[in-house]
């Protein structure tokens, strides 16, 4: 957790500005994990050096902006943007072969799991918008759901664990089994969903 004590360190010096900047970059695959940013941005608000709520605010607003930005590059430049160096070291064929097989298991759903899936999530998005077959607010709309679960959970903990580094680490560990458990519940409970559905549709068109 090295790298947790180098961000709350800039974080103190540097503020809402530099949590933004830091979450911007993550969201253009920058191996920087954007939990542990999240967690350096609520424990410098415990901490006494930013507002909690402000920072889940920031929080949001970086995440968002930095995975609008990928969608946005795939959508303008197309499959030219694969002969960018960056790109192509986050988009490589083994991870865009793997967010081919997570787009076709799940669908336009994937756009939720993977706020929850660190390496795959900039390929994810870059792909939704070279795909151009997913409107930027369906993209918008399921990425910041999936925000709205994920960044509270880590700026608060941060934030109510300050003061204590070992209950924070412990609960940071339960806390990324427990986000992992609940989406891997939600996906149960959209799979049944989806199969009683498509059970009574065709339920439906046998009858007539």
């Amino acid at each position: 957790m090295d790298i947790l004590q180098y961000l709350v360190t800039i974080f103190t010096d540097y503020g809402y500005l530099a949590v933004f900047l830091v979450l911007l970059v993550c969201g253009f695959g920058v191996p920087i994990p954007e939990d542990v940013t999240l967690v350096a941005g609520g424990i410098i608000s415990g901490l006494g050096y930013a507002n909690v709520h402000v920072m889940f605010a920031v929080g949001m607003a970086g995440v968002l902006v930095g995975d609008s930005i990928m969608f946005w590059l795939g959508r303008h430049y197309g499959t030219r943007v694969l002969r960018w160096r960056w790109v192509a070291h986050v988009l490589t064929p083994e991870r865009y072969e793997a967010v081919q097989d997570k787009f076709a298991r799940y669908g336009k759903r994937v756009l939720f799991i993977a706020r929850f899936l660190p390496g795959l999530r900039s390929p994810i998005f870059l792909t939704a918008g070279m795909s151009q077959c997913v409107p930027f607010w369906r993209f918008l709309l399921l990425d910041g759901l999936a925000a709205l679960v994920s960044v509270p959970v880590w700026v608060y903990l941060g934030h109510f664990g300050a003061h204590n580094h070992e209950w924070l680490l412990t609960w940071i560990k339960r806390g990324q089994t427990g986000i992992l458990v609940a989406l891997g519940l939600l996906l149960a409970v959209l799979a049944i969903w989806y199969w009683r559905r498509r059970r009574e549709r065709r339920a439906d068109e046998a009858m007539l």
